[in-house]
């Protein structure tokens, strides 16, 4: 199956592949893998080429960073994240809207098809991956900065998007254009001292959400009426030694949607470093004890029910432009259910000096769901390091459900300090940087993106409730839609 999968990636052609998955011990179980599909790296978006002709910090399709399904229209949405220049080079930032086939009895992907590019505006002014710094000559302005990593559609239309620069959370119309800015908590911005700073990390910043660990996960609860947010890993100053890199106490922010106002905060704990490393072999590939803040965290969080949510949550290594041969051992690429039911509010509450969550309070709880690293492992797959986009697809004939995964490629480019970029080629033994835009040497192809599909019951899924929409407006008008809402049939869902 190994070799069978990296023929599909590196040959001549640049079809998106697909490779079902042998069935193993886990298919007997609630939950099954079915395939993956591979993307090749050099997939254009549709966004407006203005007379130029394209190339990674244009047009080429920035992968999942998140992934929301609508099971209203059956489309999907890929949201890309600050572009291919780490937050140094000018990127306008976007969300794709994409379909998808899956199989009704295997839940099998196929036939990805971008089918809209929708660019992120404020006032006529694209929103942009450049870092505040760069973009508006100051630290502690994030004006249009925007790194964008969790998406939702509201009952109404919107999307709701989250950032790691502020962190923040957005609103935009369905073009793409912004109507408001949530209300961040001050103990989640990252400041030194009372001053906002959003660009550098621990050492200069005091408190807030740890340099590019911002809000990396959203949803929103079924009703519409509360976004769970969720930060990729512990403030700054919360931990032993106050230093978020040694917690795994991370947070979850709810917003009330009515008012853009923080409700809550809960505790997630991450997957102690302990058990992480014991899956890696031997001792010297180990993570240290700084690592279980930093190189440990969540990538994205979707809701099941008003209570339950999915959560992923991995390390940071694997098949990337920084491992494109994918050296390093991997410990953790798994996926989490929680729930919210009990858990504390710990708003008003520090985790500054301490890895023990106080007397009283009472983290959400968390059962693995699925263990993707031994899903690849068991089936000879290559192992991507960014699993970031998690969606809840449609239902399947047998009353299961599709299990939608992705990941980011990072366009397959990396840059040096200086901001000179360029893209990342490998052939899965060997690699080679050149020039962006150039062209890989013979034999040698950029890093694809992945999707995966999962086969979970409805035993294992529990109580999947759609997110709720409004009814489209039919001919009797906006006032009579209004009066007459509560007698009409909403939208059919595909679920």
């Amino acid at each position: 199956m190994q070799a069978k999968h990296l023929i599909s990636w590196l040959g001549c052609s640049f079809a998106i592949s697909v490779v079902n998955i042998i069935a193993n011990s886990q298919a007997a179980t609630a939950l099954s893998f079915a395939n993956t599909l591979s993307i090749p790296a050099d997939t254009t978006d549709l966004s407006p080429l203005n007379g130029g002709s394209g190339g990674a910090n244009v047009n080429r399709f920035g992968f999942f960073s998140d992934i929301y399904y609508d099971h209203y229209q059956n489309v999907y949405y890929g949201l890309s994240d600050r572009g291919p220049g780490g937050g140094v080079i000018s990127y306008n930032t976007r969300v794709q809207k994409f379909s998808l086939d899956v199989d009704s009895n295997t839940g099998a992907i196929a036939n990805f098809n971008v089918l809209e590019t929708i660019l992120f505006t404020k006032n006529g002014q694209y929103f942009n991956g450049l870092n505040p710094q760069l973009l508006n000559g100051d630290k502690g302005i994030l004006g249009l900065s925007f790194d964008p990593e969790g998406f939702a559609i509201a009952p109404n239309g919107n999307f709701y998007v989250s950032d790691e620069y502020g962190p923040s959370v957005y609103e935009f119309s369905p073009t793409g254009s912004f109507i408001r800015a949530f209300q961040t908590p001050d103990n989640i911005l990252s400041k030194v001292g009372s001053t906002p700073n959003y660009v550098d990390g621990r050492g200069t910043i005091t408190t807030g959400r740890q340099d590019n660990r911002g809000f990396e996960g959203l949803t929103l609860t079924p009703d519409g009426k509360k976004l769970l947010v969720m930060l990729q890993d512990p403030l700054v100053n919360e931990g032993s030694s106050n230093d978020g890199r040694r917690s795994n106490n991370l947070r979850i922010v709810e917003f009330d949607t009515a008012t853009g106002t923080s409700t809550a905060q809960y505790i997630y704990g991450l997957e102690s470093i302990a058990d992480i490393n014991s899956r890696i072999p031997g001792t010297a590939n180990d993570f240290g004890a700084t690592s279980q803040g930093r190189n440990i965290g969540i990538s994205a969080i979707t809701a099941i029910n008003e209570n339950e949510f999915l959560v992923l949550e991995r390390d940071n290594r694997g098949v990337g432009v920084d491992d494109p041969t994918g050296s390093n051992p991997v410990g953790s690429k798994r996926v989490y259910k929680i729930n919210l039911t009990g858990a504390t509010n710990v708003s008003g509450i520090s985790l500054a000096g301490t890895n023990t969550l106080p007397t009283g309070v009472t983290a959400v709880s968390k059962t693995l769901f699925a263990d993707i690293a031994s899903f690849l492992k068991g089936n000879g797959q290559i192992i991507p390091e960014k699993f970031e986009g998690l969606a809840i697809g449609p239902k399947l004939s047998d009353g299961s459900y599709a299990i939608i995964l992705g990941t980011d490629n990072d366009y397959s480019v990396t840059q040096s300090g200086s901001g000179t970029q360029f893209d990342v080629c490998t052939d899965g033994t060997t690699s080679t940087q050149v020039p962006i835009d150039s062209g890989c040497p013979t034999g040698q192809k950029l890093l694809p993106g992945y999707l995966y599909s999962l086969k979970a019951s409805s035993t294992e899924i529990g109580r999947f409730v759609p997110a709720e929409k409004v009814p489209e407006p039919g001919t009797l008008g906006g006032l009579a839609l209004i009066v007459l809402s509560g007698f009409l049939p909403k939208r059919k869902k595909n679920d």
